[in-house]
């Protein structure tokens, strides 16, 4: 019995918690490199450990001759391979043992730096066997250290990382904090499994929302779009496959709890929960809610487009700080969105504003000319061109020249427009 790998291979089982077989296939393979240099021939040699006993023996294939020479491992003679294979004749190959006397212990010292890199590579594989499987879930860790923008993140027994592109910017973590992040992908590498991890992927918003949310998780409510700006602002659309349950309220929870632990795991990013719907004109009031809309039309002519209406007041909430309400609304949709306000509510300053404007807006008259233009009347291409040149001068104060040059833009912009 080899007590000295005995030991040796209780203690890596125990300690590194791999599997014995696959400690002893990694010793096999090292000594049987080893086992050349102690021969010192160039054959092959095949290494059998025993499982129980830990006994090392080498064997080797040898060609059954009338007589082989001394310590030729490559020949057998006919009488020694009968005793082996009692059907053995003169040509055949068969096996036969060479194990030295030394092996045990010569061949301990040869291999230990391969039986030590056989040892990492198993234990590489077995990391990499446990986390294959486990890309879109949430896994926790301690901030081991930052290169760069980038955080590593240390998870026992490996380690990932969070690009600085999946950060969320509002977010500032410090060496030893726990973090909870999405697992975005799981590379096989030379030096372990590459992990990358997400805070800021909606996906980890909805990962969020299975975990915290049964009904999700069981299938009765289903998550149908996510929108999100990490760190802000995030939307989803949900819809119950059950009559009797509430995607709203099963999501919020009961005095919103479950939307609360969700918001505090993202540091405190406000979380719009919206009830999907299969007509896009419900979908979006929905989404754009609590803003009050007096009228929502799909546009005939401009594909994938919806023109919304609001009262004066409800416009700055329908539109949300620096546009993120219906920026968010417009991605959770798949639609574009333009929020106007009622016409009826505009004043007659901000009418003439919006005249000066699209007046200006066309090539080759300035603001100083469209000015002149709309306060002597002239609101449209058509209103230039319904009056002779004469008129332009006259009433909106232009030199003839300028007049001239105005009157044949009007009529080539009224052109290119029919």
């Amino acid at each position: 019995m080899n007590v000295e790998l005995q030991a040796i291979l209780n203690y890596i089982e125990k300690e590194r918690g791999l599997d014995r077989e696959t400690l002893v296939q990694a010793v096999e393979y090292a000594l049987q490199s080893a086992a050349r240099k102690i021969m010192g021939t160039d054959a092959e040699y095949r290494i059998h450990i025993d499982r129980k006993s830990c006994d090392i023996k080498a064997f080797a294939e040898a060609k059954v001759v009338e007589k082989a020479p001394r310590g030729d491992n490559s020949q057998v003679s006919l009488k020694k391979a009968c005793e082996i294979k009692p059907d053995a004749q003169l040509g055949d190959v068969i096996e036969v043992e060479v194990t030295p006397k030394n092996l045990g212990r010569i061949a301990a010292q040869t291999a230990k730096q391969a039986i030590i890199q056989k040892i990492r590579q198993a234990e590489r594989e077995m990391v990499f066997d446990e986390y294959k499987d486990r890309i879109g879930d949430i896994i926790s860790g301690a901030v081991r250290q930052f290169n760069r923008r980038d955080i590593v993140v240390d998870l026992g027994r490996c380690e990932a990382v969070i690009p600085e592109e999946e950060r969320v910017p509002t977010e500032d973590f410090q060496i030893g904090d726990r973090i909870r992040a999405y697992v975005l992908s799981v590379e096989h590498c030379s030096s372990g499994p590459a992990m990358l991890l997400s805070r800021a992927s909606k996906e980890f918003v909805r990962a969020l929302f299975q975990l915290e949310v049964s009904e999700i998780s069981d299938g009765i409510v289903e998550i149908k779009a996510i929108a999100r700006e990490p760190g802000y602002r995030t939307k989803i659309a949900v819809v119950s496959k059950n009559e009797k349950v509430d995607p709203v309220g099963a999501c919020v929870g009961m005095r919103g709890i479950r939307v609360k632990n969700i918001v505090r795991e993202l540091s405190g990013e406000k979380i719009d929960i919206i009830r999907w719907s299969d007509d896009v004109r419900t979908y979006v009031t929905n989404a754009l809610s609590p803003a009050k809309l007096l009228k929502i039309e799909i546009d005939p002519v401009v594909p994938n487009t919806i023109n919304v209406v609001c009262d004066q007041d409800q416009l700055s909430l329908a539109i949300g700080k620096r546009g993120q309400n219906v920026r968010l609304t417009s991605k959770l949709v798949g639609w574009r969105i333009n929020i106007q306000k009622d016409e009826s509510q505009i004043t007659f300053e901000e009418k003439i504003t919006r005249a000066v404007e699209r007046m200006s807006e066309i090539p080759g008259i300035s603001r100083e000319q469209a000015e002149k233009l709309v306060g002597a009347g002239f609101l449209t291409l058509e209103g230039i061109l319904a009056v002779d040149i004469e008129d332009l001068i006259e009433t909106a104060g232009l030199e003839a020249e300028t007049a001239k040059t105005i009157h044949e833009i009007a009529a080539s912009a009224h052109v290119t427009e029919e």
